[in-house]
């Protein structure tokens, strides 16, 4: 896991041809926004969180954020915990986002 600035998360980002991204925040948080082209993955929902992060493709490269950076860097470790070896956390999280979001 690495904790990436938003400028190194965007950057790293838009040069991965292997890269998803992922959106841990709940339901009504990504109904304010997101990034584009993320995959949503509720953190919150315990075991059912596992169970969808198990079905991921270990080889791709996972780019990870929620509202602050907190609890995307906590996904990152239980990714990492389940063997995906590439996962970076957004520090700052969505509300640092300088990007486009979908609303």
């Amino acid at each position: 896991m690495a904790n990436l600035t938003q400028e190194a998360w965007k950057n790293q980002l838009e040069s991965d041809n292997n890269a998803v991204i992922i959106d841990v925040r709940t339901d009504g948080e990504v109904a304010e926004g997101y990034i584009s082209g993320a995959m949503h993955i509720d953190i919150y929902q315990g075991q059912g969180f596992i169970y969808k992060l198990e079905e991921l493709d270990k080889s791709k490269n996972y780019y990870v954020y929620c509202r602050s950076g907190a609890r995307s860097e906590k996904a990152c470790e239980i990714m990492n915990q389940l063997g995906i070896a590439n996962a970076y956390n957004l520090l700052g999280g969505i509300l640092q986002w300088q990007g486009d979001i979908i609303h």
